[in-house]
């Protein structure tokens, strides 16, 4: 996956969510559906770049919200 000359991996993904949740104020699920629409990605293609620390913190937010259950946990298949 390349985004304008930019070679996507795991870190650089998470960097981008880190720093769209920043300074948009935008929840880490949000974040990853912002960079997606921004720049024409589909969902599941950057299933594969989203590291584990930000599948806890969408896990995390996700429960806060009551969408799952605390305790259970979300598969990211």
């Amino acid at each position: 996956m390349n985004l304008d000359g930019l070679i996507l991996n795991k870190s650089k993904f998470t960097k981008m969510i880190e720093k769209t949740v920043q300074t948009k104020r935008l929840s880490y699920l949000d974040a990853v559906v912002h960079l997606c629409e921004e720049n024409n990605i589909e969902i599941d293609d950057v299933r594969k770049y989203i590291s584990q620390v930000v599948k806890d913190k969408i896990e995390v937010e996700a429960q806060i919200l009551n969408f799952i259950p605390k305790g259970n946990t979300l598969t990211f298949e």
